[in-house]
């Protein structure tokens, strides 16, 4: 599946698919490992994770970030809302820079590897030239880097991974 940023009723919804040749054990690890979220985010943003390490992941975990995005900083705290090792996790933002934000990550075994599947539920302040201007290339460019570092760590991924925007569709 060729990820892509589709237009929703409520905002925006990006889809990502990433098969990885490792077990699922391996891969859902790595994403339970709040420490590693710093290997997979791009350097342009200035991540940190201010929770105090370690984390022990779980639902109703309150976890606290800083980043930069375009030069602004951004204060970020989101939600474990959702936690089913080695399956399944989401979460969600408390405070931050989007009007709504529901991140499920997905792992599922398929071909002697994992499928790491990400659905991003999202609405942005200023609605949609905002969004075509800045955030939407924005996300793409961030998941382009998740997924070769995903990539660079795990071994080969799908080659035809990689994140798009959607064009929208023409109204009759």
């Amino acid at each position: 599946m060729k990820p892509v940023i589709r237009k929703t009723n409520n905002g925006y919804q990006l889809e990502s698919c990433l098969w990885l040749p490792r077990a699922i054990d391996e891969v859902f690890a790595f994403f339970a490992d709040a420490a590693n979220l710093d290997a997979i985010t791009p350097p342009w943003l200035k991540f940190r994770v201010l929770t105090p390490m370690p984390i022990t992941m779980r639902s109703g975990l309150l976890l606290d970030y800083s980043l930069r995005m375009r030069g602004l900083p951004i204060k970020w705290r989101s939600e474990i809302t959702a936690w089913e090792p080695p399956y399944r996790f989401v979460d969600e933002q408390r405070r931050g820079p989007y009007r709504h934000w529901v991140h499920e990550h997905r792992f599922e075994e398929s071909n002697g590897g994992t499928n790491v599947v990400d659905r991003v539920d999202y609405a942005v302040p200023g609605g949609g030239l905002i969004h075509r201007m800045f955030v939407g290339p924005d996300l793409v460019k961030i998941f382009h880097f998740r997924m070769a570092m995903l990539t660079e760590r795990f071994g080969a991924g799908d080659a035809e991974g990689e994140v798009t925007t959607a064009q929208p569709s023409p109204r009759s």
